[in-house]
């Protein structure tokens, strides 16, 4: 016969198993992540960045024309992947216009700005700013986030891009990247320019 406290008593350990479901889960995301921070809140991303020294990936991105680009349209040339959660927000925009200053007098060198936009926005924001010195390249339909380790997996920008920079060398090795500790924070323009020189 099942009495009100043992009913009581499964609903609460049934809670705690739940509960504990949820912590080992949340416990493997992050020896699989990389812990970030949002406005000084933890936010964890999907996986890590590429090593310094490995081969770097392939890619499909979407360009701003819809057309699909890979890591072959770049290839024989440094590759610099600005890689920021959205064009529409100010430290996001600063860093195009940042890297879009340095890639003027970069030789031998494409720098790649790649975020969640639609290539519409893309394109606009390049219109609207005078930015012509980089290639806009959006991850809104592959799995370029996951990949690469940058995707943000909780939090309020879940699904969007963390901050980061990866540097490829001619050979298709990457020699340089900074998974940027606060989502907020620029990155560290001298440190990825300073890796292709």
């Amino acid at each position: 016969m099942t009495t009100p406290t043992t009913t009581r008593f499964r609903k609460l350990l049934l809670a705690a198993f739940a509960s504990l479901l949820v912590a080992t889960a949340s416990f493997a995301q992050n020896t699989t992540g990389t812990t970030v921070t949002l406005g000084g809140k933890p936010v964890h991303t999907v996986g890590k960045l590429p090593a310094v020294g490995t081969p770097v990936k392939n890619f499909i991105l979407a360009g701003v024309d819809l057309s699909d680009k890979t890591l072959a349209d770049y290839k024989g040339k440094y590759v610099i992947m600005n890689i920021f959660p959205s064009v529409n927000t100010g430290v996001c925009s600063k860093s195009v216009r940042k890297f879009n200053e340095d890639a003027a007098s970069l030789k031998n060198a494409t720098v790649l700005c790649i975020s969640k936009d639609l290539p519409f926005a893309q394109k606009q924001f390049c219109g609207a700013e005078g930015i012509n010195n980089v290639v806009m390249l959006s991850d809104f339909r592959s799995d370029f986030g996951s990949t690469y380790g940058v995707q943000i997996a909780d939090g309020p920008m879940k699904g969007l891009l963390s901050r980061a920079v990866i540097v490829v060398d001619p050979t298709g090795k990457i020699v340089y990247e900074e998974q940027v500790p606060e989502i907020g924070h620029e990155p560290n323009y001298t440190a990825a320019i300073a890796a292709i020189k």
